[in-house]
């Protein structure tokens, strides 16, 4: 049976997420004058993605509005109690920065064009429709997307099966004849595997920086690679000629 479709993670994956957060976070501190504060960028950088991760679950859970978790990334990273107002300017100080080193990794394109005329397209996260459809609009391809599918709207996330089957339905095919692609080995990787999909691992920073291990999933290193494997719908567990 044939891949007819390919569901998106988007950041990390579509979305250089990890390059603009470091530079959209320096150049934040050193306007607010924090630089000084954390040792270094990448200790500020990560108390801030563990404030995020944090506030994010409680969002996630139902404990707090999306305008919430906001807020109180902004309190408990500056150890502040302050008012909703001096946060949310805080945190959209922060957006402007952030939001100026946006990109799309430069193998996105070419990779969606390859695909575009044979294969469906739609994005599956686990962050929210709010913050997913904005980005996609403005890094300029959501019109290359059918559907967008967040799990703080599904109220189910990867790695469980049925954020993935969501994704299958949405676009109204069965699981084998959709591809995941996404770049964390365990909650895309093993989560679109066992959900039955066609697993696609893209691992970025090559093998040095995370280890596949046993993942049932398929592993490039560029999407430059994806278009020959999901036309092919190599299957898990079958001869990989990527490594």
């Amino acid at each position: 049976m044939s891949i007819r479709a390919v569901v998106w993670d988007v950041d990390d994956t579509l979305f250089d997420y990890t390059s603009a957060d470091r530079h959209g976070m320096r150049a934040h501190l050193a306007a607010e004058g924090l630089l000084g504060v954390y040792d270094g960028v990448e200790a500020a950088l990560e108390r801030w993605r563990e404030v995020t991760e944090a506030q994010w679950a409680r969002y996630a859970a139902g404990e707090s509005s999306f305008e919430g978790q906001r807020r109180d990334r902004v309190r408990v990273f500056l150890g502040e109690d302050m008012s909703d107002t001096r946060a949310d300017a805080w945190f959209q100080r922060y957006m402007g920065h952030y939001q100026g080193a946006w990109s799309l990794f430069p193998d996105v394109l070419p990779a969606l064009d390859a695909l575009a005329g044979s294969h469906r397209h739609a994005v599956l996260s686990n962050s929210s429709l709010h913050v997913q459809e904005h980005k996609l609009r403005t890094l300029g391809v959501r019109d290359r997307f059918e559907v967008v599918l967040c799990a703080a709207e599904l109220g189910v996330s990867k790695p469980l099966a049925g954020a993935f089957l969501a994704a299958c339905e949405a676009l109204g095919l069965p699981p084998h004849e959709v591809a995941y692609v996404g770049d964390h080995p365990e909650i895309d990787g093993r989560g679109a595997a066992e959900a039955g999909l066609l697993s696609v691992w893209i691992d970025r920073g090559g093998a040095t920086t995370r280890d596949g291990g046993d993942l049932p999933a398929l592993r490039i290193t560029g999407l430059a690679e994806l278009p020959a494997l999901v036309r092919a719908d190599t299957r898990f567990g079958a001869p990989s000629t990527f490594g």
